[in-house]
């Protein structure tokens, strides 16, 4: 019941915001109005943080910024589907949703995080895919897209998840690397940056498999992804130099983190989104990239379909029309 009401309250919602979004294009004059960006911790806000410090130090001249970085995506949301966000980075699959949910009044900007999931382990057994057989996998993110990027992993290479090894599903990743830590010859599955943090408690952790090359190797014209930045379609429709403006800084930001790595670490910790020490290390396997037009909408919606095939509801029912993808 309370799932129905959310998405009735979402779906009302975004069309008050789109009845008082319809006007006059480019509505906000460079330089007049705040554009408000909100991100999650973690590596979906990492390659941010070179624009959040320019913004800050008033180093941007066309635009005004205010950022958010939130624990979770329902903090998010709501204030993206209100107005009083214009720009948010969110899970891929969450981006669809909310298009499904609001009659297309969110679109897509840009990729910002490819898959940062990867098999782990305490011990050195694991090297290719058919390793995990018989095994027992800790994981977190059962009924979510973690759960069905590894099905489609482990299927595409002729690995049954249900017969072939055991999937311990836990609550949390914290659980896993906690289960990770405590059993010899253990096998987790942890995104970054809890991989990075789980091999500053224990040198005996090492990766052995990164998901995202697994799902590469598979040859489709889709990719794993973690993250992408969407914005509100009435925003985008009233004020497209401002959304191009902020593109062009968003993209020198993320060279500015992957080229960077110490200095973006230390931003990184300044804005609270994981400790320098763990940003310097996980930074280079968070995958940070900014992937737009034709290239994104190739990989998002063979993603997309991906997780569509194994649960429609994981992208909100349906796949996106064409007008979810910005700048097509």
């Amino acid at each position: 019941m309370m799932k129905r009401f959310m998405k009735i309250f979402v779906s009302f919602m975004l069309i008050a915001v789109l009845m008082t979004g319809c006007g006059a294009k480019n509505k906000m004059p460079s330089g007049s109005e705040t554009i408000h960006v909100a991100a999650l911790k973690g590596p979906t806000a990492m390659g941010m943080v070179d624009l959040m410090d320019k913004a800050e130090q008033g180093t941007l001249t066309d635009y005004t910024y205010d950022f958010e970085i939130a624990a979770a995506a329902d903090e998010v949301t709501p204030k993206l589907i209100q107005g009083q966000v214009d720009i948010a980075a969110v899970p891929a699959n969450l981006a669809s949703v909310l298009y499904n949910n609001t009659d297309g009044g969110i679109c897509v900007l840009a990729i910002n995080t490819l898959g940062v999931i990867y098999i782990v382990e305490n011990d050195d057994t694991v090297s290719d895919l058919r390793d995990l057989k018989g095994r027992t996998i800790y994981a977190s993110g059962k009924g979510a897209t973690p759960e069905y990027a590894l099905n489609y992993i482990l299927a595409q290479n002729g690995i049954d998840p249900e017969k072939d090894l055991t999937i311990e599903w836990k609550s949390e990743h914290a659980e896993c690397l906690s289960a990770l830590l405590a059993e010899e010859s253990a096998v987790a599955m942890l995104p970054q940056p809890f991989v990075t943090t789980a091999q500053t408690k224990s040198d005996k952790i090492r990766v052995a498999l990164d998901l995202t090359e697994e799902w590469d190797k598979l040859g489709s014209d889709s990719a794993l992804l973690t993250g992408v930045v969407v914005a509100r379609k009435s925003f985008v429709e009233q004020n497209p130099d401002a959304v191009e403006a902020f593109l062009k800084h968003y993209e020198a930001s993320v060279d500015y983190v992957n080229k960077n790595v110490e200095d973006a670490a230390d931003l990184i910790e300044k804005y609270d989104i994981v400790p320098a020490a763990v940003a310097v290390k996980a930074v280079p396997d968070c995958n940070i990239v900014f992937i737009t037009k034709e290239t994104m909408k190739q990989k998002l919606s063979g993603y997309l379909e991906v997780l569509s095939e194994q649960n429609p509801k994981a992208i909100g029912g349906a796949l996106p029309a064409d007008d979810f993808y910005y700048g097509l």
